[in-house]
């Protein structure tokens, strides 16, 4: 059981769950809200392909190849966020999302639900006092799909692939 959510999904019950699995222990899943799915759903962003990256690493080293990632996405991008850090994450993501749409969800599933539209900066200015778990989705573009691609040569995509995989 979670305290929110379902378990494992950026959720320390992922050691518990390792931990049960080694002690020869049966896993059970029984399906239940998951923010990132519930999210997609409503958000009205493209969810044929996307990545759901978690929470953004706090080392600005590992953040900045994350954001690396989310600039040249070609799917939908998911992340998840805690209110006293979305500021500093909607100004990372102006500067690397430029006009790209991004749906902020929040309180899912209970009595405030909210989805926010607009840019990272137009969002920056409307969150003010940010009350809440957040499910950030970064929309791809069209555009930014075909120029990756022809400007990639083949060890590019492969570096590109493989990132997505860590």
């Amino acid at each position: 059981m979670s305290d929110a959510g379902t378990p494992v999904i950026s959720d320390p019950g992922e050691e518990i769950v390792k931990i049960a699995l080694n002690e020869e222990i049966e896993v059970i899943p029984i399906p239940g809200p998951c923010a990132l799915i519930t999210a997609i759903i409503a958000s009205g962003i493209d969810a044929k392909e996307f990545s759901f990256l978690g929470f953004l690493p706090i080392n600005k080293k590992l953040r900045e190849e994350k954001l690396d990632i989310i600039k040249e996405s070609i799917r939908t991008i998911i992340l998840y966020e805690a209110p006293h850090k979305l500021q500093t994450t909607l100004k990372d993501l102006s500067k690397v999302t430029k006009s790209r749409k991004i749906v902020l969800a929040r309180e899912l599933t209970k009595v405030h639900e909210e989805f926010i539209e607009g840019t990272a900066e137009e969002l920056i200015s409307r969150i003010q006092e940010p009350k809440g778990e957040y499910v950030i989705l970064v929309e791809k573009t069209e555009a930014q799909k075909e120029n990756i691609f022809e400007s990639m040569t083949l060890e590019e995509h492969y570096r590109y692939y493989e990132s997505l995989r860590n």
